[in-house]
């Protein structure tokens, strides 16, 4: 049952256990590009936290804060220097508000159908759900497969219940696991200590540099995900909302061109997010406020052992949440099923984005393309018959 959007952020247990629902698609992405490119832990963390409350205030539903995905795989897999990812956090920032201020954002959710996000959505469940399966899940061997097997189960078993949780029970079993498995509590106490971020200038050279390697495959990305399926996704999930593309797109620029002077890593919204929060119970802001308030505390207190800490949450704890955040996602596919050419266009736009790369920005092209061009050639069957 879908709710009507309410007004009030709400503290409970179920905005508790719906705080945890994204955790399977941020937190890898941050301790990769933490440890691969030698990135201030603490300071990572508090300003992705201090993002996730800003957002739970402004919007009062589980909007999202996502670090920006394919800037994080070449930050990871190129071991790119932190310089180069705050001047392109900067440089996508004044990109995406000069795009929501002239009314682009505007005018591409206008003409992109409805077929095509839910293509968007479905493609990108399906990559969640093989990332999931295919490295968090397998990720410590024998026990992992054996604690995600019980985590599926209690999900399955106690999905949509509003009285217990069941995300509550699956961090449990991942933070029980993790103290006589993988922590080393002396390291933890020993590194407990107070950090505060640090002003950051980026200059002009690493702006252009971040613009180049890491902006600019990024921007597909975010207009196809984080601002027109994120808005269908509110939609869907919260239908008495009236979240607009400006207001996306404002948040959007905001988080960016604040989070590079002070040493956090770039950050958008996600359609993923939001359907991985609300699976997990979150129905207001207090989910991401609480979220936020976990990254915050663990920077300010922790950031001296950010490798020791972050082991609480298991790879295959996060394997399984993130899984049924992508199956969420691609169930939003069913409300077009009966219009076969709907269906067909966007099973299409699912295909390319999970496919090619820059995938999202061509599917997006392709099946808006045909979607007008299927409403044309039945335009003129109509009329010559």
């Amino acid at each position: 049952m879908r709710l009507p959007f309410s007004g009030k952020i709400t503290f409970n247990r179920n905005e508790l256990a719906g705080s945890f629902g994204d955790i399977g698609t941020d937190l890898p992405l941050i301790i990769g590009m933490v440890l691969a490119c030698g990135l201030n832990g603490a300071t990572s963390l508090m300003m992705f936290g201090l993002m996730q409350i800003m957002t739970g205030l402004v919007y009062g539903i589980p909007m999202p804060v996502q670090p920006l995905k394919a800037m994080a795989v070449i930050m990871i897999t190129q071991s790119l220097t932190g310089d180069a990812l705050y001047g392109a956090g900067l440089a996508i920032g004044i990109i995406m508000l000069f795009l929501t201020l002239t009314g682009l954002l505007d005018w591409l959710a206008r003409v992109i159908p409805k077929c095509v996000v839910r293509g968007i959505q479905f493609g990108l469940g399906v990559s969640l759900t093989t990332l999931a399966l295919n490295n968090y899940v397998q990720a410590e061997g024998l026990y992992g497969y054996g604690i995600a097997a019980i985590c599926f189960a209690l999900i399955i078993s106690l999905q949509g219940n509003r009285k217990f949780p069941p995300a509550l029970f699956v961090i449990l079993i991942g933070i029980i696991y993790a103290l006589f498995f993988k922590m080393d509590l002396t390291k933890v106490w020993g590194g407990l200590g107070v950090t505060l971020p640090q002003l950051h200038i980026p200059k002009l050279q690493d702006i252009l540099t971040g613009l180049v390697v890491l902006a600019l495959p990024q921007i597909p990305l975010s207009i196809s995900n984080s601002i027109i399926a994120t808005k269908q996704t509110v939609r869907d999930l919260f239908p008495g909302n009236p979240i607009g593309t400006k207001k996306i797109g404002l948040t959007y620029s905001l988080m960016n061109l604040i989070n590079p002077f002070f040493g956090g890593i770039p950050t958008c919204h996600g359609a993923g997010g939001l359907a991985g929060h609300y699976t997990f119970g979150a129905r207001t802001g207090g989910s991401v406020i609480i979220y936020g308030l976990i990254y915050l505390l663990t920077g300010l207190f922790f950031g001296g052992v950010f490798e020791e800490v972050v082991k609480v949450f298991p790879f295959p704890i996060l394997g399984v949440i993130l899984l049924f955040e992508g199956l969420a996602l691609m169930s939003f596919i069913k409300d077009i099923t009966e219009v076969k050419s709907d269906l067909f266009v966007a099973l299409l736009v699912a295909v390319i984005a999970v496919g090619l790369p820059q995938g999202y920005v061509i599917g997006l092209a392709i099946g808006t393309l045909l979607y007008y061009f299927n409403r044309a050639h039945c335009k003129t069957s109509r009329l010559s018959g």
